[in-house]
């Protein structure tokens, strides 16, 4: 059962304005930035029979057309792999919808349906995306205290400047200083935003390139925001030869049936590629301030919860 008073509460909260204010100023700037820098805006893609498996491929949200089963987007790491083959460097305004376990409910910063900045580069290397990623925050955050100067006041939000190089610290590092369980508490730790790098191989998918110079190593890369605001962006650079994309996906213990339409694609050939995305609603989240994402977007689902 829906609480219509509930949503009628949120219609009205004097904050809400804010944050979409906010959140429209967010979106003109990472535009501009991309288009300034290259960058060509691909329109999402909602459905498809492949979408990212994100730890648990057998957790899917589908529809049927036609008699035809597709999968609604969990993100769209293959198809900006595949689109790279017609232009070189894109982005896209993604909606996402992730069926997140009950117990994120109430943690600040998990939403079924969201909306993410998807972006990928040819050729690129991880060190290229992460001075990319350095660019794009840094634009954005330090625009945004200037473009929306009036709501920060009003939600009596001061944000910290962000400056490239931004702090690496590596998986291994954070694990030995925080335990397995480690992202709030180096967020809660950090005085500016920060690198976490080389992610074991079986904490990530398997379209995440493995280090040949370290074996078991990852290169990839997520963002934490500090302050407590958790992760922020997740990236890295991408698993291209399909001899490998096999191995690791039978290593994840997925029937390759599974994923047969991507490495028949991939057979035609993938160009070597890195890139990342980010959670608008996160980031409005950590801009206005808030604790709780619900309030970065109208119509929040939360994991677990029946929504609008």
């Amino acid at each position: 059962m829906i609480d219509t008073d509930k949503y009628i509460q949120q219609l009205a909260s004097p904050r809400l304005p804010l944050a979409i204010s906010i959140q429209t100023k967010l979106i003109t700037l990472i535009r501009e930035f991309l288009v300034e820098s290259g960058f060509q805006e691909l329109l999402p893609v909602i459905i498809s029979p492949i979408t990212d498996p994100l730890t648990d491929y057998r957790v899917r949200g589908e529809v049927e057309c036609y008699g035809f089963k597709y999968q609604i987007t969990k993100s769209m790491i293959f198809h900006k792999q595949l689109a790279l083959r017609t232009v070189p460097k894109i982005f896209c305004f993604s909606p996402n919808v992730r069926i997140e376990t009950p117990d994120r409910k109430n943690s600040g910063r998990h939403l079924i349906e969201f909306v993410q900045l998807d972006l990928e580069v040819r050729q690129a290397s991880r060190q290229e995306i992460i001075e990319l990623g350095e660019k794009l925050f840094s634009r954005v955050i330090n625009g945004i205290k200037k473009e929306a100067a009036s709501e920060l006041k009003m939600l009596k939000r001061k944000l910290p400047s962000f400056r490239p190089p931004f702090e690496r610290i590596s998986y291994q590092q954070a694990v030995e200083t925080y335990g397995e369980d480690f992202e709030m508490k180096l967020s809660e730790k950090l005085a500016g935003p920060a690198w976490l790098v080389d992610f074991p191989l079986e904490h990530r998918e398997f379209y995440d390139r493995q280090d040949e110079k370290k074996p078991g190593l990852l290169v990839d890369m997520d963002l934490i925001y500090p302050e407590g605001f958790g992760e922020a962006l997740s990236g890295g650079e991408r698993e291209y030869q399909p001899d490998k994309i096999r191995k690791r996906i039978q290593e994840k213990g997925i029937d390759l049936r599974t994923y047969e339409l991507y490495l028949r694609l991939a057979d035609r050939g993938l160009y070597p590629s890195a890139g990342f995305g980010f959670g608008l609603e996160r980031l409005t989240r950590y801009v206005c301030g808030f604790e709780d994402i619900a309030e970065a977007r109208l119509f929040a689902k939360k994991p677990g919860v029946y929504g609008l």
